[in-house]
């Protein structure tokens, strides 16, 4: 049996891919290659997450009530974020197009990206190619988001992003 060395950040992204995806029929092949992260880490990241219950034995369904619970519960405290410099990106956390429209803030989150149009403060993505990946996958952008939210958002931020995520990862 493999030694569980703790979760990584692109693991919480690499789940929320394959719910985006949602087919038990992705290939890893695939998955990669929208991803842009190697065979190999998907393979590694994959078996972290069997490890931790977050996916099934065969690693390809979800424990969805299992990742949930994760999000609401742990991702702010495993991988914590502190809004950095002001940069030029894509918006993310309560900045999402999405949110922005149930959210008034005075300043905007991004991940950074030289090609991005808007301002703010930089959240660091979880993995470096997440920008390129999300620009394909409108579902797995505001999942991501979502997450963010989690991580540095306010009470009814954090409060309207759990409900969301709840309808998006339990086919609701």
């Amino acid at each position: 049996m493999r030694k569980h060395n703790g979760m990584r950040p692109q693991d919480v992204a690499i789940l929320l891919k394959i719910i985006s995806i949602n087919s038990e029929n992705w290939q890893m092949v695939s998955l990669a290659s929208s991803l842009r992260i190697s065979i190999s880490e998907i393979s590694e990241s994959l078996n972290r997450s069997r490890i931790a219950g977050l996916i099934d034995y065969n690693k390809k369904r979800i424990n969805r009530q299992n990742l949930l619970e994760f999000l609401e519960h742990g991702v702010r405290y495993v991988f914590p974020q502190e809004p950095g410099s002001m940069v030029r990106g894509i918006p993310t956390a309560h900045s999402h197009p999405t949110m922005k429209k149930n959210f008034i803030s005075e300043m905007d989150y991004v991940w950074p990206d030289s090609k991005g149009t808007t301002m703010g403060l930089t959240i660091e993505p979880f993995y470096p190619k997440q920008v390129e990946a999300v620009n394909e996958d409108e579902l797995f952008y505001k999942l991501l988001s979502l997450v963010d939210v989690i991580r540095v958002g306010k009470v009814r931020e954090i409060q309207y992003a759990l409900i969301e995520l709840r309808k998006s990862i339990s086919n609701e």
